[in-house]
């Protein structure tokens, strides 16, 4: 098996878990890891189950693991970055719009992605250089070249709520001229339908590695542009992304640095990649 297909293996795996468990855990069968940030013995279970089938072809690699935190391998110059549960409030909540994400990281380039929605069978996949795919269809991002009229996917920073009055007032400015904007529950599927055109653009603050690892190659594959809030590429370390079609990207980071920089925005506590 290559990356991809091991991957997509895993993603399987982990699957069979967060279904297994689908509408039957509630919210009151999760832990606080922090405030509202939930985690669930679906949570633990998937993220098992993938690293268990990854290893099974890939013993030597390292892994960052929403849950487990970053395990060293023989071979330190590839680390898969996986989220078996993006979306764990809409998962515990019976709201259906969660997924699994996984990428491969290898000599600190994204070189495999692949983002998994269980519910409706959809594959989202991309290699460096190879282009982005749902369920094996080319993906690109949307034409649209504005921001007025745009129709946009962000998230709320419930992380760093310190930062909720910058956030509110970038959002206030888009959502005058966008046509809508979406907050769905789950970056990684905001990025994948980003890559397929399906919203414009996506912006977040203090996100982790594992929400958006894998979705930023594919929108990078499919066309877009990943940056951080400053237009850099500080964003899998700090957390702050924008992803969009070119235009939209340029225009989005207009409306961003009327209220913040990406300097102005403490560094998130983590694992670096």
């Amino acid at each position: 098996m290559n990356d991809l297909e091991i991957a997509r293996y895993a993603a399987r795996r982990g699957a069979a878990v967060l279904l297994k468990y689908w509408e039957t855990l509630g919210k009151d069968d999760a832990d606080l890891k922090a405030r509202n940030d939930w985690v669930s013995a679906a949570d633990r279970e998937s993220e098992q189950a993938i690293v268990a089938a990854i290893r099974e072809h890939r013993p030597n690699d390292a892994f960052l693991g929403e849950e487990s935190g970053k395990t060293e391998g023989a071979d330190a110059n590839r680390v898969w970055i996986i989220d078996p549960l993006d979306g764990t409030s809409n998962y515990l909540q019976h709201f259906p719009i969660w997924c699994i994400s996984i990428a491969l990281r290898e000599n600190g380039e994204t070189v495999t992605a692949l983002i998994y929605e269980p519910l409706r069978e959809l594959f989202f996949t991309a290699t460096h250089g190879g282009g982005a795919f749902r369920n094996g269809e080319p993906m690109h991002v949307s034409t649209h070249e504005r921001v007025e009229g745009s129709f946009l996917a962000t998230g709320f920073p419930f992380r760093a709520q310190e930062y909720v009055e910058r956030y509110v007032a970038i959002f206030a400015d888009v959502i005058r001229v966008s046509k809508g904007v979406r907050r769905a529950g789950s970056a990684a599927l905001d990025l994948a339908y980003t890559a397929a055109g399906v919203f414009d653009g996506f912006f977040e603050m203090h996100l982790a590695p594992w929400d958006v690892a894998a979705g930023a190659l594919l929108v990078t594959e499919a066309g877009g542009i990943v940056t951080d809030f400053s237009g850099g590429q500080r964003w899998l370390d700090r957390g702050n992304i924008v992803g969009a079609s070119p235009k939209v990207h340029e225009e989005l980071m207009e409306f961003i640095a009327r209220h913040v920089s990406e300097d102005d925005l403490d560094h998130r506590k983590g694992v670096r990649v």
